[in-house]
């Protein structure tokens, strides 16, 4: 009965960690560290991401107080850069009731658009965005 029992708890946790490593991003090729799954063209970037991507080149008016804060990228999802490197602005997401998941992050001076990443999911994943 107690074998049983272990056999059960250990498919368990093979199940778990299983489902853990099917979420784990693909690493591309993002200089010597950082992950992300890829690019994304501007075009194909809902139109709120579009209209952020515009106010950061603008310098603002942003929508939202923490918008132009630094990012930490305590997720590692992006290159090492040190910190204040990037920062994080809102995408805004119609019908949410508060900033949603979506983030446009761009790294190096403020108002440059070239080396801008977009998170649909709140930072668990990165795509550049490429003109």
């Amino acid at each position: 009965m107690a074998s049983v029992a272990s056999a059960a708890l250990l498919a368990a946790a093979l199940v778990c960690s299983q489902g853990v490593v099917a979420r784990t991003p693909v690493p591309y090729d993002a200089g010597a560290s950082g992950v992300s799954s890829g690019t994304v063209s501007v075009g194909e970037l809902p139109r709120e991401a579009v209209n952020t991507l515009s106010l950061v080149a603008g310098g603002g008016p942003y929508p939202f107080e923490k918008d132009g804060i630094v990012f930490g990228n305590y997720e590692q999802q992006l290159p090492k850069h040190r910190r204040g490197y990037y920062h994080e602005y809102t995408v805004p997401t119609p019908r949410a009731h508060n900033r949603g998941a979506r983030r446009i992050v761009c790294g190096g001076p403020l108002r440059r658009t070239d080396n801008c990443y977009y998170t649909d999911d709140h930072y668990a994943s990165f795509k550049r965005i490429v003109e």
